[in-house]
């Protein structure tokens, strides 16, 4: 499995530890996998679809509209 490098706000962090702590997920690394796939599906449901031209992950500023930093 690939290693990827997020950069995520100290709220979006936080949120994850606490998951974890509730025992949502055994561990921070499958709480973001899970999160992250979840998110994929999500937006693949109820996204821009593929007929759009330019559209996708990378539009409008970060991932899904918002200006947060991602690095992948």
């Amino acid at each position: 499995m690939p290693t990827v490098e997020v950069n995520i706000p100290d709220q979006i962090e936080m949120q994850i530890a606490q998951l974890v702590e509730q025992g949502e997920f055994v561990s921070r690394e499958e709480a973001i996998e899970q999160l992250l796939s979840s998110g994929i599906r999500a937006y693949k449901t109820s996204g821009p679809s593929e007929d759009e031209d330019g559209a996708g992950l990378e539009s409008e500023g970060g991932m899904m509209g918002h200006d947060d930093e991602y690095v992948f």
